[in-house]
């Protein structure tokens, strides 16, 4: 089965004190145990983002481990990608992590993993970079529409309710035809596809949701808050 589990924001790297989400995604290996590889591409490979990966994961039941195209970990990529059992995408600069992939080879080793169900992750860039396209601010402050993987069909916006101007942006890009429709995601909040349908949304903080928006429209999706209910 395939899956991907695309973070609006959160996690270990937003809330280290809130696991909820990093526990969600190891959950959905059926290993007791699963490798996990952290991809931080997108960050310019941060020495500090890789800290706090291991800091988060070297505490629970997996294997972690992460791979730099700065310092690649084996010469043979391909085979150390289709060793692990999770794939987990960092946030920063969107349309940097994409030509790196592709100037590598990367983007076709991670779909052959993600076809031979390796659980692919990622919040932010991590997210948008699996959908057809996804609003970045990988130009600079500004948002704009980016064209990404296209492993999922549609577009994503994330941290949809942690930054002031995502939300009016992706609907001014939607109405003005710029960007297909999508999902949007508040921060603390996951989109889980199985195959290639939107499976759940799940969140580690109480009213944080998911979104269905296209030109003139924005539907609130049933999300699933993974901490204790008498906290809502």
């Amino acid at each position: 089965m395939k899956q991907i589990i695309a973070l609006g924001g959160g996690g270990f790297s937003m809330e280290p004190e809130n696991p909820l989400l990093d526990l969600y995604i190891l959950e959905q290996s059926p290993k007791e145990t699963p490798k996990i590889c952290f991809i931080p591409t997108a960050s310019g490979d941060a020495d500090s983002y890789i800290a706090r990966f291991y800091d988060f994961f070297e505490q629970q039941s997996c294997e972690p481990t992460h791979l730099s195209l700065f310092k690649p970990p084996a010469q043979d990529l391909e085979e150390f990608v289709l060793s692990q059992d999770i794939l987990y995408v960092g946030g920063g600069n969107t349309k940097n992590l994409l030509a790196l992939w592709r100037e590598w080879g990367l983007d076709r080793i991670i779909e052959k993993a993600w076809n031979q169900g390796i659980i692919l992750a990622g919040i932010s860039a991590g997210s948008i970079c699996w959908f057809e396209q996804g609003v970045t601010d990988s130009y600079g402050d500004e948002l704009h529409p980016l064209d990404c993987l296209g492993f999922l069909t549609g577009s994503n916006c994330p941290h949809y309710d942690g930054e002031t101007h995502r939300r009016p942006t992706f609907q001014r890009l939607l109405e003005q035809g710029q960007i297909k429709p999508g999902l949007a995601a508040d921060d603390g909040v996951a989109l889980h596809f199985t195959e290639q349908d939107l499976h759940s949304a799940v969140s580690s903080r109480p009213y944080a949701k998911a979104y269905r928006v296209g030109e003139g429209y924005e539907h609130e999706l049933e999300t699933k808050f993974l901490g204790n209910p008498d906290a809502m």
